[in-house]
């Protein structure tokens, strides 16, 4: 008998899934670049013909540039930027960390897997509620368990106590986020409060032969909120979660500097000091003129509050837009709903296509064959929340607003109607 073939690759390689988002962006492009008139609602990234960056900031990093603020910066962070976000976090949120208990790095990705790394061994359970962003993805890197606990527009897509309680005995971490990435819902602070208390009862069970349940929370969009939504955290709910607790943020959504790479984690120094060794052998470092560039921003607070101001107006525009073009076909009644935005820059919504038969004679029998027909004759394109996790095929998707104007997504809702109203019913008689 002939000895079994080995692949060339790790483990790892051969089972690690490519991102479906960026498939399905790449997708997406290639029909763009061919001329169809496409809505690309897919990639959660800004524009910047839509969406500027600060001139503030802009004018920061040329300045550093300029300056020779060129060289490797410190492996966690500019002292000047950690600084800075401790003074953000105690002038707006009211959260006093040490600057030893920060950690700078490109972006909000290299935090979370640092979080993952520095927390979980392989094996190990995290929890999380889907439709979410990557949880997925890095629990398949660090070979843990992934315990998805599906989420629906009843709990505004987000976990509540009740729904975690049977996952949280021996599970090593819960990783929970607001405002969600992908579906633009914020949790209510009685929400929070509560799986705040199921943490902190669930470590005070543990004895010193368990180690804690931690809880990682992404709050990227924070300062993208809608008029009335209120952000709120875990440690501001529960200061007694502040040991517990690993805070993910960036510059990359409240200020539309996806491509600057700056981002940071703040949380227990006993954590973020393996965090940094982490990121530090990754090289996963910011760039040091956009360290420097963003600790000078962050301190001038009129330049960041006429920003956010500007960019929740301009989102929320786009925001309305998708929701109103939306909610005005469901009043027509094509098979369509929505979720009204709390934050970030995303809707939630559901095209209850399944079963219809498109003019072609295609059957609609899945979330993809839905997201191809909406691309293919409505030019609308939409990301599932099969690629968050989510294992149900009902028709849910995220659309993202960062690269659009109000006048495209409006020009694009009468080639939905069009397209929605060429289905028919699968039992119809041709």
């Amino acid at each position: 008998m002939a000895a079994p073939v080995r692949s060339r690759l790790s483990r790892l390689s051969d089972t690690l899934r490519g991102s479906a988002i960026l498939g399905i962006a790449g997708e997406v492009r290639a029909l763009i670049e061919q001329g169809k008139p496409i809505l690309n609602l897919t990639v959660g990234d800004f524009s910047s013909k839509q969406f500027r960056i600060p001139i503030e900031l802009e004018d920061a990093v040329v300045d550093a540039l300029r300056a020779g603020e060129s060289t490797y910066p410190p492996p966690n962070g500019l002292e000047a930027l950690r600084a800075a976000v401790r003074d953000f976090y105690r002038n707006r949120l009211e959260l006093d960390f040490s600057v030893d208990s920060i950690l700078i790095a490109s972006g909000a990705r290299p935090v979370i897997y640092a979080v993952y790394r520095a927390l979980v061994d392989p094996g190990d359970r995290v929890v999380f509620g889907v439709p979410s962003w990557n949880n997925d993805y890095y629990c398949d890197m660090i070979g843990a368990e992934a315990v998805m606990v599906e989420c629906d527009a009843r709990s505004n897509f987000h976990p509540t106590a009740e729904m975690l309680r049977p996952h949280v005995r021996g599970a090593r971490l819960l990783a929970l986020g607001s405002p969600l990435n992908p579906t633009g819902t914020a949790i209510d602070a009685q929400q929070l409060g509560a799986i705040c208390d199921l943490v902190l009862e669930e470590n005070a069970r543990r004895d010193a032969s368990e180690r804690p349940l931690f809880v990682m929370y992404d709050q990227v969009y924070w300062m993208i909120t809608a008029e009335g939504v209120t952000h709120t955290d875990p440690i501001s709910l529960r200061p007694e979660m502040a040991q517990y607790t690993v805070l993910i943020d960036a510059i990359s959504k409240a200020f539309a500097s996806t491509g600057l790479r700056v981002g940071w984690a703040a949380g227990p120094a006993d954590i973020i000091k393996p965090m940094n060794a982490i990121v530090g052998h990754v090289g996963a470092w910011a760039p040091r003129p956009e360290q420097v560039a963003t600790a000078k921003f962050l301190g001038n607070r009129p330049a960041v509050d006429r920003y956010v101001e500007q960019m929740r107006v301009e989102a929320q525009k786009r925001l309305d837009a998708v929701f109103d073009g939306l909610t005005a076909l469901q009043r027509d009644g094509l098979p369509v709903e929505c979720v009204r935005p709390q934050g970030a820059i995303y809707v939630s919504a559901r095209f209850a296509l399944h079963g219809f038969r498109a003019p072609d004679g295609t059957m609609l029998e899945s979330d993809e064959d839905v997201r191809k027909y909406l691309l293919n004759a409505a030019g609308l394109a939409v990301v599932p929340f099969g690629a968050f996790g989510s294992p149900a095929e009902a028709g849910w998707c995220r659309l993202s607003i960062g690269v659009v104007s109000v006048a495209q997504i409006e020009e694009m809702m009468p080639r939905l109607r069009r397209a929605m109203e060429q289905l028919e019913p699968a039992h119809a008689v041709r």
